[in-house]
């Protein structure tokens, strides 16, 4: 806008673009959670348990073998 009368080139300054600033990113610690659906899966024999609601699959052992569970 040389003159600041709104006369400028088509599609610069705010509101264009791909939506990458201000709220444009993935949240804290980077978006990674898996959500409240899901399976635990065991990494030493693949047995499969439903994922609980608050309770973190690497808190969980394997009802087969004792090993820690990871996230599906």
């Amino acid at each position: 806008m040389p003159r600041g009368d709104g006369t400028g080139p088509a599609g610069q300054g705010p509101g264009t673009g791909r939506g990458l600033g201000r709220g444009g990113g993935r949240g804290r610690m980077g978006g990674q959670g898996a959500g409240p659906s899901g399976n635990c899966v065991c990494p030493s024999c693949g047995e499969k348990v439903e994922h609980k609601v608050g309770q973190p699959c690497y808190d969980m052992e394997c009802p087969k073998c004792g090993t820690r569970m990871v996230r599906e």
